[in-house]
């Protein structure tokens, strides 16, 4: 991997190999100032740490660690890394398997060719607003990643590239009446050790019952050809499709029929994007920094944001056969981070 900077960003960066607990005390290392200082005094964290959990998030815990142990010493090593206690750890990244309202947002726009694009607004918690950073990880026995790191959660939710040439970006579903048996942030983080995207179609379609995520992913496909594809995966259930002109997606479900909450922020940016595709508008910065139309903005800066997210990163990658390419820029800013690859 290659990244340069053409202006100072201020979006961290850290770099750790080692064992899979290794790594999760790196991650736990770098977030714990912000989530000391910024993260326990919020409302979630409080609502997702209840005892009222503790039950669901044990039985979550002890199916991470039968199924994915290796995942679960990410865990563990985050949590001593975060100087905080497993369980309440392990909650914070079961938050979208407990709860059906948990302020992550997104809106990933995909335009297609012979090189597509994927453009990506990462949309959290305000108060997170210049403490994310990216994480170039390098697993035992797995693809290196890059990917957007929250203090506090594990890789893989956001967005990310690996290796193995596979791009992954994250929205928020909001499902509710989910019993899960898995936590979506766990599957998250399994499907960046996929080697391409046939792989990566059979994890999520095989995936056990969990909190609701729409992927758009890229990477080889069957015979080895660049293709783009759109998932959305909650409950045992995932609707996966070949994307093959322009489309973007916010944070509901367009074609799995599952019980959800969309909220006006999700609806008015999903009309919006698609309102102006429609239109013609192909400049993935002038899509995702938009703050027209008549309902609530693509670009989200508002610190009274109904659904208490801001836009945190806007990301754009560029897939071809010689590899991946990236820039990540922090809106307001001039800094841009941008590379190659993943290794």
């Amino acid at each position: 991997m290659t990244d340069q900077q053409e202006s100072p960003s201020r979006l961290g960066w850290l770099e750790a190999g080692g064992s899979h607990r290794e790594l999760g005390l790196a991650l736990g290392r770098r977030g714990r100032r912000a989530v000391h200082e910024r993260l326990l005094a919020t409302p979630l964290w409080r609502e997702v740490t209840a005892p009222r959990h503790t039950a669901r998030v044990q039985r979550l815990l002890a199916a991470t660690a039968e199924r994915l142990p290796w995942v679960m010493e990410e865990l563990e090593g985050l949590a001593e890394g975060l100087a905080l206690p497993l369980g309440e750890v392990a909650a914070w990244n079961c938050r979208g398997d407990l709860l059906a309202g948990v302020p992550d947002g997104c809106t990933t726009l995909v335009l297609p060719g012979p090189e597509p694009l994927i453009a990506h607004n990462e949309d959290g918690l305000p108060c997170l607003d210049g403490e994310c950073f990216l994480a170039r990880l390098t697993p035992p026995g797995q693809p290196a990643l890059l990917g957007f790191c929250y203090p506090g959660s594990l890789p893989g939710h956001t967005f990310s590239v690996t290796e193995a040439g596979l791009v992954v970006t994250v929205n928020n579903l909001r499902l509710s009446g989910v019993l899960p048996e898995l936590p979506r942030m766990v599957l998250s983080r399994e499907l960046l050790r996929q080697p391409d995207l046939p792989a990566a179609r059979a994890l999520l379609e095989s995936a056990p019952a969990g909190g609701g995520f729409h992927f758009t992913l890229a990477g080889r496909g069957e015979g080895g050809r660049i293709e783009v594809a759109s998932a959305e995966v909650g409950a045992g259930r995932c609707a996966w499709r070949r994307l093959e002109g322009p489309a973007l997606h916010a944070n509901h479900c367009l074609r799995l029929d599952l019980p959800q909450v969309i909220t006006d922020s999700s609806a008015d940016r999903q009309r919006r994007g698609e309102a102006l595709l429609a239109a013609g508008v192909r400049d993935p910065l002038a899509l995702l920094h938009d703050t027209g139309g008549e309902g609530l903005p693509i670009l989200r800066r508002d610190p009274d944001d109904p659904d208490e997210e801001n836009t945190l990163a806007t990301a754009l990658f560029r897939i071809a056969a010689q590899g991946v390419t990236w820039r990540i820029q922090v809106p307001g800013e001039a800094g841009i981070r941008q590379g190659s690859g993943a290794g």
